[in-house]
């Protein structure tokens, strides 16, 4: 095929992710009420599952900090169209994470036929896993990160004169960039595999670069979680294990390298 050719190909493998994102988020608009109420709003409400999950664990282990405080969280919308354009979003978002799965074997349809055959066996069931790691990332930021982001800063007051009185597009804002974020965070043992093939990482690298990885982790969990350490470790552990997954991956394919150069070497 010629460039025009790939681009072509390119366009099509787009628009029909476009429009599986589109159809999927049609039927989230239709549904927006529900969707905002339950699920958008979820983590605001005192009753919210992970609340209820985590009270009861902390029952269990003797743990107080775990009973998060009752939410006292206002919204409000201070643009004339705000609510209907935040309907739009909420169902695109809505829409992207339910046909990741479509959109990645689109993606991988595309540079399929440009790998060769070794290359294809090595990656066989890429689709699945790349797609239950972001899934995983998402439901992990919705149901744990998310819950303590939501019950800290709502609560937080510097002082009793001050009434917490959230704009929703603010709320969604947070709640998007944790959901969205975590996703394409947990894709990192996939993309540690592709930056392994081409020589870019090695399991060396990554041991030796360590302690630096583990600091950026431990900043990250700090920003995006409230400033105590059971939250901070909450959200470093679950990425700290990413990252050494991601060794192992490096040095499968490093090993796997080394032995097909030492056969090629005998021959």
């Amino acid at each position: 095929m010629g460039f025009t050719d790939h681009i072509e190909e390119l366009r099509w493998h787009i628009v029909r992710s476009l429009l599986a994102v589109i159809i999927l988020a049609i039927v989230a608009f239709f549904n927006i009420e529900w969707i905002f109420d339950k699920i958008l709003l979820g983590p605001a409400h005192a009753d919210f599952v992970s609340y209820r999950i985590l009270c009861w664990l902390g029952n269990e282990l003797k743990l107080d900090g775990l009973c998060l405080q009752d939410i006292k969280i206002k919204f409000q919308n201070t643009e004339l169209a705000g609510q209907f354009t935040m309907s739009f979003s909420v169902s695109l978002m809505l829409g992207f994470i339910v046909a990741f799965p479509y959109v990645f074997w689109e993606f991988w349809r595309f540079i399929k036929p440009a790998l060769k055959e070794k290359e294809l066996k090595h990656a066989g069931g890429i689709v699945f896993w790349s797609s239950l790691l972001f899934i995983t990332g998402v439901l992990f930021a919705y149901f744990v990160i998310v819950p303590f982001t939501v019950n800290f800063f709502g609560n937080y007051q510097l002082s009793p004169s001050f009434e917490n009185i959230i704009t929703i597009g603010n709320y969604y804002d947070t709640l998007a960039d944790l959901v969205i974020g975590m996703g394409v965070v947990f894709e990192i043992p996939i993309a540690v595999y592709f930056l392994a093939k081409v020589g870019f990482l090695t399991p060396k690298l990554m041991r030796d670069q360590r302690r630096f990885a583990i600091l950026i982790i431990f900043v990250l969990a700090a920003i995006i979680t409230p400033p105590d350490w059971f939250s901070i470790w909450l959200v470093a552990i679950p990425l700290i294990m990413l990252y050494e997954g991601g060794i192992i991956i490096a040095g499968r394919v490093v090993k796997a390298k080394n032995l097909r150069n030492t056969k090629y070497d005998n021959l």
